[in-house]
């Protein structure tokens, strides 16, 4: 068990972090405090939240929603963005586009109607926080990029149909060129003069290109590290080997596990200990052998569970310090 510490070492290129996972396994938790631990080492770190539930300004204890890239501490910048506004935005660019292509007053009621019922698919949602992580990656202002992901089905499946998406759009594309071709002849021919400027063949191109470089950036080993967050639980522990079998059959790779909530063993040897911590801490240390058995080989570090919320800088910093350098091995769970 290196911890990030050791992670950082054997892959030097690293930029950004990527933690991913069922929801309530603390990852929001795991992410602010990877951006604390880089930040004090003088890297200027941006963490992101894709959580509509605003969860990483419950765990700064700062309302940062919606309010684009807020400095908390030295080096250290949070962002979590406002997803329906940037839908919103981005619906308002598509209807003024229709607009002013054909040169309409105002969009018909059927079309406008369409529009705004495709908005409310859940896909517009996902596309809008992987078009910011996008964004804020390419721009390059940080050293660091650590991202708090949404429940992992969400954005392995915008890596599942990028290859269908952009064949589908290298198919329209065609089409609309040869479409081109067809028409330039013809007006050849009358002696005409023809342009040509096709807004959706470019709108098409745009999608394709920022749904292909979310998934080079999340699929690049040399620069990204792909952390699964899990705890000592029997359901999580078929939800992850499942996990890795999706992952596999997407060529993408872990790099590590970070195990979660996990009691110190020592605490059940406490005279005072009462029967039911006692238990709990057998039970994990169950599980703790079985995640050992099957996923050895990925854990990087055991967060211990703390005797508060890890809420704030300061109790984020213990969390950060177990992450970076763990104070125990694997087996000292078990």
């Amino acid at each position: 068990m290196r911890g990030l510490k050791g992670l950082l070492e054997a892959n030097p290129k690293l930029r950004v972090f990527i933690y991913a996972g069922k929801g309530g396994l603390g990852k929001t938790t795991l992410s602010a405090a990877t951006s604390v631990k880089l930040s004090s080492m003088g890297k200027k770190t941006l963490v992101f939240s894709t959580d509509p539930q605003a969860s990483l300004s419950d765990v700064f204890e700062q309302n940062v929603f919606g309010k684009g890239e807020v400095k908390l501490a030295e080096n250290l910048y949070v962002m979590e963005i406002d997803a329906d506004k940037k839908i919103n935005e981005y619906v308002s660019s598509i209807k003024k586009k229709i607009i002013d292509m054909y040169k309409l007053d105002k969009l018909p009621p059927d079309i406008e109607e369409y529009i705004d019922s495709a908005a409310a698919e859940p896909a517009m949602y996902e596309s809008a926080v992987y078009d910011a992580m996008v964004d804020v990656v390419s721009e390059g202002k940080y050293d660091y990029y650590v991202f708090d992901m949404p429940p992992f089905g969400h954005g392995i499946r915008m890596i599942a149909i990028a290859d269908v998406i952009s064949k589908w759009v290298d198919k329209i594309t065609e089409l609309r060129k040869q479409a081109y071709e067809y028409g330039r002849v013809a007006a050849s021919l009358k002696r005409q003069k023809v342009t040509y400027e096709d807004e959706i063949l470019n709108e098409l191109e745009y999608i394709r290109g920022r749904i292909l470089k979310f998934r080079d950036i999340i699929m690049n080993t040399e620069t990204t590290a792909f952390m699964m967050v899990m705890t000592p639980e029997r359901m999580i522990i078929l939800d992850t080997e499942k996990a890795l079998e999706m992952f596999q059959s997407l060529g993408l790779k872990l790099t590590g596990i970070v195990v979660n909530q996990v009691y110190p063993p020592e605490l059940a040897k406490k005279p005072d200990a009462p029967l039911f911590l006692r238990k709990k801490v057998e039970e994990q240390r169950r599980y703790m052998a079985e995640i050992a058995e099957k996923f050895g080989k990925y854990v990087v570090a055991v967060t211990p569970m703390l005797n508060r919320e890890p809420k704030g800088l300061d109790t984020l910093r213990l969390v950060a310090e177990e992450l970076w350098s763990p104070s125990k091995k694997l087996e000292d769970y078990i």
